[in-house]
C-alpha cells in the first residue's frame, strides 16, 4: 500500500532543508510533484521525485552528524545574503541543516546533519532533551539568583521550566535546559538585573563540545551517534494534543 506524507516533510526528510523553510518554498509555488505545484499541507507519496525551482531534489543516502564549535560573530541562517552564514563559513560539501540555533552573539556546540527526523525529535521541547551552557555575567552571582533561575522564571508570557543551575566561579555559572525560548538565558538573566557578557553551549543530550577548538567541525564517533540515536528512539517529532510535541525550532539561545 503507498504511503503519503506531507511535502515539507518529504523535502525534510531528504535533508534538502527544514520544514520551515520547506513550508516557504511551498507557499512560494516553488515545489512540484510530477508536473503540479504543491500547496501547503498537501501530501506525495514517499517515494516522490520533487523539483523546487525546476532542479530534482535528490535524496541523501549517506547520513551525517557533525559537531561544530561556532565561533562568536558568525550567523545561524541559510540566508545566502547573510555573508557570515554557518555554511559559508564552514564550507562543506555536502547538504546539511542544523539542530537548534545559537544566536550571532553565542558561541560553542551547533549538531549539523542531513537527517531531517532527527533534528525534530531533538528540537522538540516537549522531548525535554537536555542542552547545556557556561554563562558569565557583568556583576558577582549570588545564592538568591541561583534559585531563582533554577526555579523558573517568567519571560515572554510564560514560566521556564526548572532547570539546573550551579555556579562556577563568582561571575559564571553552568545552566541545564530542557527547552529553547528564543534568547531564553539572556532574556532570565535580565529578568533578575543581570547581563549575558559570553554564553556558550558545551552539550546536546549526550554530545559534548569536549575539545574542539574554534571554527572546528568534526564527525561524531560511533558511540555518540549510538548513544544519540537511542536517546530520541521514544521521541515525538511532530505535535500532540498534550503538549508533548511542544514547538522548539526557534530556539535562540
Amino acid at each position: 500500500m503507498e504511503e503519503y506524507v506531507r511535502a515539507n516533510k518529504l523535502l525534510s526528510e531528504y535533508g534538502y532543508c527544514s520544514r520551515r523553510k520547506a513550508d516557504r518554498l511551498i507557499e512560494e509555488g516553488k515545489v512540484v510533484c510530477n508536473d503540479k505545484v504543491l500547496i501547503m499541507g498537501e501530501k506525495v507519496s514517499l517515494h516522490s521525485t520533487l523539483f523546487v525551482d525546476g532542479k530534482e531534489v535528490a535524496k541523501e543516502t549517506t547520513r551525517k552528524i557533525l559537531a561544530f564549535y561556532k565561533p562568536k560573530g558568525i550567523e545561524c541562517t541559510a540566508n545566502e545574503d547573510v555573508k557570515n552564514n554557518v555554511f559559508h563559513y564552514m564550507n562543506y560539501n555536502k547538504r546539511l541543516m542544523y539542530v537548534g540555533r545559537l544566536d550571532k552573539d553565542s558561541e560553542g556546540l551547533l549538531l549539523l546533519t542531513n537527517e531531517g527526523d532527527l533534528i525534530n525529535k531533538i528540537m522538540r521541547a516537549g522531548n525535554y532533551h537536555e542542552k547545556e551552557y557556561e554563562v558569565k555575567v557583568d556583576k558577582k552571582i549570588n545564592k538568591s539568583f541561583l534559585k531563582d533561575m533554577a526555579e523558573g522564571v517568567p519571560i515572554l508570557d510564560t514560566i521556564t521550566r526548572p532547570c539546573v543551575v550551579e555556579q562556577i566561579d563568582a561571575y559564571q555559572f553552568r545552566i541545564i535546559l530542557t527547552q529553547g525560548i528564543n534568547r531564553q538565558i539572556r532574556r532570565m538573566c535580565e529578568v533578575f538585573g543581570y547581563k549575558v557578557l559570553s554564553l556558550k553551549r558545551i552539550r546536546i543530550m549526550n554530545v559534548l563540545l569536549g575539545d574542539l577548538l574554534e571554527g572546528e567541525y568534526r564527525e561524531l564517533t560511533n558511540k555518540e551517534e549510538e548513544s544519540l540515536r537511542k536517546q530520541i528512539e521514544g521521541s515525538y517529532n511532530t505535535y500532540t494534543k498534550d503538549g508533548k510535541g511542544e514547538k522548539d525550532e526557534r530556539t535562540v539561545i
